[in-house]
């Protein structure tokens, strides 16, 4: 009994022992036993407050400009938008060695730190003040986290859900500042992968 009590204090941290924090800058791209991508969420659906996983303190920061937490003037985030694990693309502001490939997981709103198998269905190409910046859209890949029923590939998705896609553009164009961000275009499920592996490191 006594074992067991000491055993319950150290793994709530009462006696003062840190737990370890998972540094999802170092998860694989694809999950071990299931090969599937993966995707960490920074900004869970829902939520117009910007934040961003930094790898040096191992958490979720939230993303300043001109000493003011940033956050959108517009609707709430429309999925849970994230990084893709062990993936770079190029150097951005606070980002010198490359920012992680985004993601934005089309389903319920998950918590930042949650880590999702996803299926890629496309592509948004971003430009965003002159960067471009690459959004694969995915949905998760366990059937009952699923809220784009029979939606596998870009084709479904456009076919079955047009209003969505265009509410994706509405709301990326809008995110920032008028005339700050720039849709360029709109890639498949197979270029989406493409670019998955073109950014692993």
């Amino acid at each position: 009994m006594r074992f067991a009590r000491v055993a319950f204090l150290l793994w709530t941290g009462s006696l003062g022992v840190v737990g370890c924090q998972t540094d999802y800058a170092q998860l694989p791209t694809f999950s071990r036993e299931r090969k599937l991508l993966q995707a960490v969420v920074e900004i869970p659906a829902g939520t117009n407050h910007e934040q961003v996983y930094d790898p040096e303190t191992k958490d979720f920061r939230r993303i300043q400009r001109a000493g003011q937490d940033r956050q959108v003037e517009f609707l709430p985030y429309p999925g849970n938008f994230g990084f893709v694990p062990g993936t770079r693309t190029s150097a951005a502001p606070g980002f010198p060695q490359g920012r992680p490939l985004g993601v934005l997981i089309l389903s319920e709103s998950q918590p930042a730190g949650t880590v999702v198998e996803v299926l890629p269905v496309g592509l948004l190409l971003l430009d965003a003040a002159g960067l471009l910046e690459q959004v694969v859209l995915a949905i998760p890949a366990r059937p009952s986290q699923q809220i784009l029923p029979e939606t596998a590939t870009w084709a479904e998705f456009t076919q079955r859900y047009p209003a969505a896609k265009e509410i994706l553009r509405l709301w990326f164009q809008h995110r920032g500042g008028p005339g700050e961000v720039r849709i360029v275009g709109w890639k498949d499920e197979r270029f989406a992968q493409q670019q998955v592996r073109a950014a692993m490191r």
